[in-house]
């Protein structure tokens, strides 16, 4: 039997097949990545650029790119790696800075979406009172508490977790390393401090659900009473992909730790854990984009200037 102070590395579970459905699983989670680095770095670079964007809400969905670009490459980059070269191996410090990193950028996500519903219910139920409510130094102060919240909570879950006698062996039954699933190679009844933090995280998980429901519910009826047919598809454009993108991590999410036992599987716990750890930082920009004209016409923009800079820059050779 193993003890957390003689194991030296980790073991992930690897997706199960032959060695080409392990191939095939690396090209998919490169073109995803691919995908979430380009979609994100686009948003990040427009909303930098583009001075009229300067605005509350797209300065929480710059943020909310950050957080995604670094959730994503949390866990595929090392996933990737494990599939090409056929290991299964992660070290103890990698182990511990995975489940760092992840919980402090998945948590930080989650209270930027709910801070981002905030924005959205000002902005449609208060809008004479939004510079006021939303102004720099706010939304500043803001950010700046949904990343110190979502370090301190991966601190604590981090520290508690890898506190725990790990005395079950080395083998995570994840693609990337989990907090259940490292819990589950405990032996102590000490594992109930996490627990207890388990149950403070969920409380104020379902404040900020609550939050984000009644906030909702205000701009749905708000947004009912607006005479125009134009207002009030406008008014839409700018929740819709908001919500598109908090229903999918939420679902996701909740699916994942709150399914029936009768139901768990490792292979469906691994795709569960896919939707909502791989799949929503690459979503994210499509769903804002699609919906969003001012970020394509500033996107357009952007391509067009760098096509024009480089074109210049070919005649000046």
């Amino acid at each position: 039997m193993a003890n957390s102070s003689s194991i030296t590395h980790f073991l992930l579970l690897p997706f199960p097949g032959t060695r080409q459905l392990q191939l095939l699983h690396f090209w998919l989670f490169l073109a995803i990545y691919l995908a979430a680095l380009l979609g994100n770095s686009l948003i990040i670079t427009t909303i930098a650029w583009d001075h009229h964007l300067h605005t509350p809400m797209y300065f929480f969905l710059l943020n909310l790119a950050l957080l995604d670009l670094g959730a994503i490459s949390c866990t595929v980059p090392k996933s990737m790696a494990n599939s090409l070269w056929d290991s299964r191996d992660i070290s103890y410090a990698g182990c511990v800075l995975q489940v760092f990193f992840f919980m402090f950028l998945i948590n930080a996500e989650y209270f930027l979406l709910t801070t981002m519903s905030y924005d959205r219910y000002v902005a449609i139920c208060r809008p004479l009172h939004y510079e006021t409510l939303l102004g720099n130094r706010v939304c500043l102060h803001l950010a700046a508490a949904v990343w110190a919240c979502g370090f301190l909570y991966a601190l604590l879950h981090t520290a508690n977790t890898f506190s725990v006698p790990l005395c079950q062996g080395n083998a995570v039954k994840q693609f990337f390393c989990e907090i259940p699933q490292i819990l589950k190679l405990s032996c102590s009844t000490s594992y109930l401090r996490e627990l207890w933090l388990t149950v403070v995280s969920a409380c104020l998980f379902s404040v900020c659900f609550v939050f984000m429901v009644v906030s909702y519910v205000q701009i749905f009826r708000a947004v009912l009473r607006i005479p125009s047919q134009q207002g009030r598809h406008k008014a839409f454009a700018t929740c819709l992909p908001h919500l598109a993108v908090v229903s999918l991590f939420i679902s996701s999410a909740f699916f994942a730790y709150l399914k029936p036992s009768s139901i768990s599987s490792p292979s469906l716990h691994m795709v569960v854990s896919v939707l909502y750890s791989v799949v929503p930082p690459a979503v994210n920009p499509l769903i804002y984009s699609l919906r969003n004209q001012e970020l394509k016409a500033a996107l357009s923009q952007l391509i067009r200037e760098l096509h024009l800079s480089l074109c210049k820059y070919r005649n000046s050779l």
